[in-house]
């Protein structure tokens, strides 16, 4: 998938804007609690285990503080908590929803 277009930070918000002229506007929080990274998401292990991935869901007051582009694949994001290790790929953002 092709990176977006736009890719800003905005107060509490990331917005996005595609190719096709879809626009995202995610809030920090829910990025952060859908982070795809081992610490939040877990590891699976050669055996199916999974390991890690029980810290807290829900992370309130939480903002992006920077992003880093991932090649041309992915962006990471570098969260006011410390978190920075999630790699949000394009096809994974693009799939993500606010709830309504």
């Amino acid at each position: 998938m092709r990176p977006p277009c736009d890719l800003q930070i905005i107060g509490d918000f990331v917005a996005l804007t595609w190719e096709d002229g879809h626009e995202q506007c995610l809030r920090a929080e829910l990025l952060r609690e859908l982070s795809p990274s081992a610490e939040n998401m877990g590891e699976v292990d050669i055996l199916g285990q999974r390991w890690g991935g029980d810290g807290p869901r829900r992370f309130p007051g939480v903002t992006v503080t920077g992003m880093n582009r991932v090649g041309n694949y992915a962006v990471c994001f570098e969260f006011s908590d410390g978190h920075r290790t999630g790699i949000y790929s394009w096809d994974y953002l693009r799939a993500i929803d606010e709830p309504k």
